[in-house]
């Protein structure tokens, strides 16, 4: 049964790992700036899809061994990548879509994605060009990424715990971490600085709303913290409390049998009717707002306040407008950076990176 299961996990991870676009790349679709993920627990795969850009020409490598961390796999510019800065480059990218699927990373799962190197080399090609323009005018803060790596190091209580940890997220040794949180810093500014480039008026705003008014389309929302106790006494104590000017999050974090909520406050987030149990969702969407309601479910007793509620309809323009001009920046700086990567020019020698997969 546990083989059966591992290899229905490796066959997962690998579906996702054979996308690229879920390997690491840089989009402004994801928001800019990206942040390394931290070793103390599973870094997500990011799954924006890199923009389409021109192939880079795959071309013959030079000769030298595949295994020969020396060996070239690419050039961009004038730089050329080597085979030990792609294997790095994977070794993370597998590692977060393994720590997606909750399993820490292992070298032995590098073996069963050796059919998407070829495929991820554009991606790494990409990744370094966005670097290399970034590297021009834009540097890390290095006391700050030491900073970093003293707090991630404060998690743990021995530098072998701290190892493990790294390791489990693809990282090499505190080394590699730095390098990565280095990288990130230098792209995420440089690609911030980009999108701050562009600037749109009221009325180019409101025509992309008036043409996309569909895409604005809301259904009704309640935004709701609750706490919850086993009995109803405990409720009915809770509420007078509350109305002699209790705090809400403190008795949340300090008495709520809901863990995952409590380290929040109480706060649930927002969410659509019918996605929560009857009598909660009939509170959250017909209870008065602001008010401390008092209702039970198969859970316990819920002492819960609605702190907003939207209607379904379509988002007002006021409220778009911030999320358009977001959007028609991040558009127009990704056409600007797609030139820039087709000026700088790439090539790839994908022969250097291609081994035998793993035997099914």
């Amino acid at each position: 049964m546990e083989c059966a299961a591992r290899d229905a996990t490796v066959r997962t991870m690998k579906q996702l790992l054979l996308t690229a676009a879920l390997l690491s790349g840089v989009a402004f679709q994801t928001a800019g700036a990206q942040t390394a993920p931290a070793p103390t627990t599973p870094a997500p795969a990011t799954t924006a899809p890199a923009p389409t850009t021109p192939a880079a020409p795959a071309t013959a490598a030079p000769a030298a061994p595949v295994s020969d961390p020396a060996t070239p796999v690419g050039r961009v510019g004038k730089e050329t990548l080597t085979l030990g800065d792609f294997d790095r480059a994977f070794r993370l990218a597998a590692a977060r879509v393994v720590n997606a699927q909750g399993v820490p990373f292992e070298e032995a799962y590098l073996s069963e994605f050796a059919s998407a190197r070829p495929e991820f080399l554009k991606q790494f090609l990409r990744d370094r060009a966005v670097y290399q323009l970034a590297r021009v005018n834009n540097r890390a803060d290095a006391a700050a990424l030491d900073q970093q790596l003293v707090d991630a190091r404060s998690d743990f209580e021995s530098d072998a715990d701290f190892a493990e940890a790294l390791n489990a997220t693809g990282y090499a040794d505190a080394a590699d971490l730095r390098r990565e949180l280095e990288r990130q810093s230098v792209v995420g500014a440089y690609l911030q600085g980009i999108q701050k480039r562009f600037t749109f008026g009221d009325a180019l705003v409101a025509g992309y709303y008036n043409l996309n008014r569909a895409d604005f389309a809301q259904d009704a929302q309640a935004c709701v913290k609750h706490i919850l106790v086993p009995a109803q006494a405990d409720a009915q104590a809770i509420t007078r409390e509350l109305a002699g000017g209790a705090d809400f999050a403190k008795i949340a974090a300090d008495r709520s049998q809901d863990p995952g909520s409590a380290a929040q406050g109480g706060d649930l987030g927002c969410f659509g009717p019918g996605e929560m149990v009857e009598t909660f969702d009939r509170a959250s969407f017909s209870g008065p707002v602001g008010a401390v309601q008092t209702v039970q479910s198969q859970f316990g007793w819920h002492v819960l306040t609605v702190t907003k509620r939207t209607e379904a309809g379509t988002l007002p323009l006021a409220d778009a407008a911030p999320l358009i001009r977001d959007q028609l920046g991040k558009d127009a700086a990704q056409k600007y950076l797609d030139a820039q990567i087709a000026r700088l020019g790439t090539e790839a020698f994908p022969a250097a990176v291609t081994v035998a997969p793993a035997s099914q």
